[in-house]
């Protein structure tokens, strides 16, 4: 596996949405669920996800930030990334991140009640494609 830079990874990681994104819960097990980034994909190391508080995911997190996350594009490209994750509740941020079709889940947009939003901070980016294959570290 060679050495990438971030923008080659981001370049791949374009149009990809939907993640697999995994927290360990309270009992040590590990809990996965499908996320969308909204189409915030202009990938910097750094992603974006929002749910409500009081989903399960927000107390793992507060409890253990180690996630990671896992995308797959149509093209045969898998990209895993491991990091820290963090729960912002300002709406400054939401804004920054909303698009409008976060208006089919969030009935009140920037100002739903309970609104969170999670970022995750990659530690590490690995891809493999084909007989491609690269890593990104922090």
């Amino acid at each position: 596996m060679s050495n990438s830079s971030l923008e080659s990874i981001a370049r791949k990681m374009r149009h990809l949405d939907i993640a697999t994104f995994t927290t360990v819960t309270d009992d040590g097990a590990l809990g996965s669920r499908p996320m969308s980034n909204n189409g915030d994909v202009e990938y910097d190391g750094n992603s974006y996800y929002f749910t409500l508080d009081s989903a399960r995911m927000v107390s793992d997190i507060r409890r253990n930030p180690k996630v990671s996350l896992g995308f797959e594009g149509l093209d045969g490209l898998h990209i895993a990334v491991t990091g820290q994750a963090e729960v912002i509740q300002d709406k400054a941020a939401f804004e920054a991140h909303w698009v409008p079709d976060l208006d089919n889940w969030f009935d009140h947009g920037v100002d739903t009640p309970g609104l969170a939003l999670l970022k995750v901070k990659a530690a590490r980016v690995k891809y493999w494609q084909g007989e491609d294959s690269g890593e990104w570290v922090a």
